[in-house]
């Protein structure tokens, strides 16, 4: 806890992202992780600034301005044509989609 009654956490280390990196998985180089060690330390100082802001009369929100949903009436049409929906695809047998086997096969 510092002097103002906050807490303050150490800035993260080169082996703090070094985990995070394995933990999602990413290759990262040398020059990577010293860049996201800075970055992360300069997103962690910003975040504990704004955590010292008085927000107490601030309501919670989710959004910084209204949203709302537009629907629409849910009504039938005309399907697409299936040439025109064929015409770009990679692959297709003249009737269907045709996509590589993923679950093994032929």
């Amino acid at each position: 806890m510092t002097e103002d009654g906050t807490t303050h956490t150490a800035a993260p280390s080169r082996d703090d992202v070094q985990k995070v990196a394995k933990l999602a998985r990413l290759k990262l180089s040398e020059d990577e992780v010293d860049l996201f060690t800075t970055q992360l330390g300069q997103i962690l100082e910003y975040v504990h600034i704004m955590d010292q802001l008085e927000t107490d009369d601030v309501e919670p929100m989710a959004h910084a301005i209204e949203v709302s949903n537009v629907f629409r009436e849910d009504s039938p049409k005309d399907s697409l044509p299936r040439e025109a929906a064929l015409a770009n695809a990679p692959k297709s047998d003249g009737q269907s989609f045709l996509v590589p086997p993923i679950l093994g096969g032929g």
